[in-house]
């Protein structure tokens, strides 16, 4: 049985049970966001062939201690990096290193700073040089299956409605939804309830309330949605070996809708991407 609690009455840890926040703390998750916003933002020029993902972690560690806030991944369950940066075939979790971006790539950086004990957890696809029309148009359909998931959170809505909604039009353009990972609950925790499958029936799961505060965040593949996990412990991979891309947004459930807290403030959600 699903049970909802305001926020400022339960414990600082993952209890099963959704908080439900107020306005002072969806001021808090806005601002957090765009600090996450800006930093992706700032990567857009910062991403080209010859930089490696190891330059763009101390891009985004730097970026947050300048404006006082710490990464989230860093040092969390033992992960020693300030983000993500997940290349190609790779569905989530790459571990930035020294290896050079090359032409042609599409890049996966996520990225979630702490300010304020808020989460700001945003990730974007970015193409590394020229990229090919197939990386183009997954990127595109992987962008525009966000912003419907998104379109379908709101109250009364459940968590189905936005699982069905990036799923039908994802299988739609015969791409497949990655089912081993999901969005979550954010907020004061980094990781909390409730899980947002990016698949599902229309009407199914968890009842939208507002002042739920949660993570959108499907990967889409071109070939079958298989993924496995890496012998580092971390980085996801397609099995075979097919193209992955994803964006992610953090939100918080309205009286009318959603507020979308991640928010490119220079209209880069799609950054080197013209959409159709």
């Amino acid at each position: 049985m699903v049970t909802y609690v305001d926020a400022a009455e339960a414990p600082l840890k993952n209890t099963g049970q959704i908080r439900l926040y107020g306005p002072e703390d969806f001021a808090g998750m806005k601002k957090a966001g765009q600090l996450t916003a800006r930093c992706l933002d700032a990567l857009a020029d910062i991403v080209q062939p010859g930089v490696t993902t190891q330059e763009i972690d101390d891009f985004v560690y730097k970026f947050g201690l300048d404006h006082g806030a710490l990464p989230a991944t860093l040092n969390y369950r033992g992960y020693t990096k300030s983000s993500c940066t997940s290349i190609n075939h790779v569905v989530c979790h790459g571990i930035p290193n020294t290896k050079p971006l090359r032409d042609g790539d599409i890049v996966n950086i996520d990225v979630t700073y702490i300010l304020d004990g808020w989460h700001g957890d945003s990730s974007r696809m970015y193409p590394v040089g020229q990229i090919n029309r197939k990386a183009e148009r997954l990127m595109q359909v992987t962008y525009e299956s966000l912003m419907l998931g998104i379109e379908a959170a709101k109250p009364g809505n459940t968590t189905g409605d936005i699982g069905a909604a990036i799923q039908t039009f994802v299988e739609g353009h015969r791409y497949s939804v990655v089912r081993d990972f999901c969005g979550h609950g954010v907020g004061r925790l980094f990781h909390d309830t409730p899980n947002i499958l990016h698949y599902g029936r229309p009407g199914e799961g968890v009842e939208l309330k507002p002042g739920m505060i949660f993570t959108i965040e499907p990967m889409v593949n071109t070939g079958r949605p298989q993924v496995k996990v890496l012998s580092d412990g971390w980085t996801a991979v397609t099995r075979d070996r097919s193209l992955s891309a994803q964006y992610e947004h953090s939100i918080g459930i309205t009286p009318d809708g959603c507020e979308i807290f991640t928010l490119s403030p220079g209209g880069l959600h799609t950054p080197g991407l013209t959409l159709e």
